[in-house]
């Protein structure tokens, strides 16, 4: 579970990372390409978060370890 809560500040501070580049690029290209990174970033931590969620209200059983 803390390595999902890692994976999801990481996420959360690349999505927050990403915005910010996009907001001061002076580049229209690079605004988008950081934009578009921010975005995507956002939906992989929103997925981590409900995986979280799952997990703590027991909906998710554990995966054996391949």
């Amino acid at each position: 579970m803390k390595d999902l809560r890692e994976q999801l500040e990481q996420l959360r501070t690349g999505a927050f990372e990403c915005k910010l580049i996009s907001d001061l690029a002076a580049d229209l290209e690079k605004q988008e390409l950081f934009a578009r990174l921010a975005e995507h970033l956002s939906i992989l931590a929103s997925e981590v978060e409900q995986a979280i969620a799952a997990n703590v209200s027991g909906d998710v059983t554990e995966r054996p370890e391949r």
